[in-house]
């Protein structure tokens, strides 16, 4: 149908970094084009470049056939180009309309012309069949409806080349089923799509084609007919990839630990952890999986330590608790790999060796009688470096130097290293490459088959299918149901993602 957009020998440079080297890419009418890379490999950057929140510094870009300057997002939507960024670009407090009117001229300046905005969104709304109502407060939306908004937004500006940035990151099962269908209504009315992701059952299922990138340059362009998997991971990565773990027979033990009628409240009176009750045994995985925000990680931080709990108790190896500390916990032999690796996992401008004992600093043979012997954390800080694969000139480079792979290898090295008779594990691979995410998944099983209780929560479902034991689907701060792994079809999965009791799916006839 004809090429409407072309990279030619795109190169970005910051300081100390190629970005992007002499990168090609061509994007025909009516395709969709998966763009591919580990972390770092330079997606985003060319993306980026392309929708002029950057200015490449050599290479030219064509739209339609004719070279074009990009030097702001004004400029490419000008040229018809829209993005769809992972992190949503909406403000809560305002509708749906003020957001995709946000930043336009009006007709009726300097006054808004919200009624003819709200007439031409509900038009596009019913077109695509978002369900969208223009007068509603985006902050009262759930996720996937908020990002119908994003995608709405692009359409009202008339875009016809569109940018998906890891579209499907925060959304049910469902909602990515839905969210492909309005993919492929696009491209058949001739609009073409520009997808970043790191799922490659996604690029197989809704691609034409597949770039890519690797350390900044184009390691391989196909098509998706041409290819599988396995070969796209093995382009990302420069070798073989193990998608698929041992089986390995659960040798359970006692339970480790146990949550009896939990309940969570945040700062703001809201409900996060409602009457929740769960045991885990040594020797297996628990795999919690939801749509971000619903309590998950209120739980864990609660059994952890980190935040307290209002009603119900702990029991972390037969001892009950109703209140918590995290050293109490940590000298349980519990380890824990918080949601948020800058915030709570690391202290950023402390070097790696200091950020690998920050647990344990003050016990031997890190300190003596309060003095910190340093030769010890020096030696352990290599030796966990040439354990855990972390790429650094040495343990005394400062944490945040590092890219976000290597940070969350400092923290597995930590956590993991304490052989703990509990790990709590949360979101342990997000934003990982597929190489750093295979590292991670494979460490979590090693510790199962050591024997510790491991409790998973990850949005990622394919990550809980992959290595859990059983499965529990949390929804506003409850169990919708716990099952078996492969006992429940990810339909069911999902249905209970979005607030289905497992009871009431199998009523309707709706399991597998």
């Amino acid at each position: 149908m004809g090429i409407v957009l072309e990279l030619e020998k795109i190169t970005k440079i910051f300081p100390k970094v190629i970005a992007n080297k002499d990168v090609d890419l061509k994007l025909e009418q009516g395709e969709v084009h998966a763009l591919l890379g580990e972390n770092g490999a330079g997606k985003s950057t060319l993306m980026n470049c392309l929708y002029g929140l950057y200015r490449q510094d050599g290479g030219k870009i064509y739209v339609r056939g004719e070279e074009v300057t990009i030097n702001n997002s004004d400029d490419a939507i000008k040229l018809g180009i829209g993005m769809v960024h992972q992190h949503f670009m909406l403000v809560p407090e305002l509708t749906v309309a003020e957001n995709i009117i946000l930043g336009l001229k009006s007709a009726k300046e300097p006054l808004l012309n919200l009624a003819a905005a709200e007439k031409k969104i509900k038009a596009l709304s019913d077109k695509y069949n978002f369900g969208i109502n223009p007068k509603d407060k985006v902050r009262t939306l759930p996720v996937g409806i908020q990002q119908r908004v994003e995608i709405l937004k692009v359409l009202y500006r008339e875009a016809d080349i569109l940018i998906l940035d890891e579209a499907t990151a925060v959304l049910t099962p469902q909602e990515v089923d839905e969210l492909f269908k309005v993919v492929k209504k696009l491209t058949k009315e001739g609009k073409s799509v520009l997808i970043i992701t790191h799922k490659l059952e996604e690029v197989m299922a809704l691609s034409n084609q597949v770039t890519v990138l690797r350390d900044g340059e184009v390691a391989g362009n196909v098509r998706t007919v041409d290819t599988n998997p396995t070969e796209l991971a093995n382009m990302m990565v420069g070798r073989e990839v193990l998608f698929e773990f041992e089986e390995k027979e659960m040798d359970l033990k006692e339970v480790y630990i146990e949550t009896k009628n939990l309940k969570v409240v945040d700062k703001k009176g809201v409900t996060r952890v409602n009457d929740l009750s769960m045991k885990i045994h040594g020797g297996e995985i628990l795999g919690i999986a939801g749509v971000d925000g619903n309590g998950q990680n209120e739980l864990a931080e609660a059994i952890t330590g980190m935040i307290p709990f209002q009603e119900g108790s702990v029991v972390i190896k037969g001892v009950e608790k109703t209140k918590l500390d995290v050293r109490d916990v940590y000298e349980q032999g519990v380890s824990h790999i918080p949601q948020d690796r800058h915030h709570t996992g690391l202290v950023l401008p402390m070097s790696i060796k200091e950020n690998l004992v920050l647990t344990d600093h003050y016990l031997e043979p890190y300190s003596n009688k309060g003095v910190f012997n340093k030769d010890v954390v020096d030696e352990h800080g290599a030796e966990m470096i040439e354990q855990y694969y972390i790429k650094a000139p040495d343990a005394g480079v400062p944490t945040r130097e590092l890219s976000g792979g290597n940070q969350q290898k400092i923290i597995l090295a930590r956590e993991l290293c304490r052989e703990p008779d509990i790990l709590v594990a949360v979101q342990p691979s997000r934003g990982l490459d597929i190489g750093a995410t295979e590292f991670v998944r494979q460490k979590l099983i090693d510790q199962r088959d050591r024997g510790a209780a491991v409790l998973l929560v990850s949005t990622e479902l394919e990550e809980i299918l992959q290595v859990s034991d059983r499965i529990a689907v949390m929804y506003e701060g409850e169990f919708m149901g716990v099952v078996k792994n492969g006992e429940a079809s990810i339909s069911e999965i999902g249905l209970m993602m979005a607030g289905t009791r497992r009871s009431n799916i199998e009523s309707q006839g709706e399991v597998e």
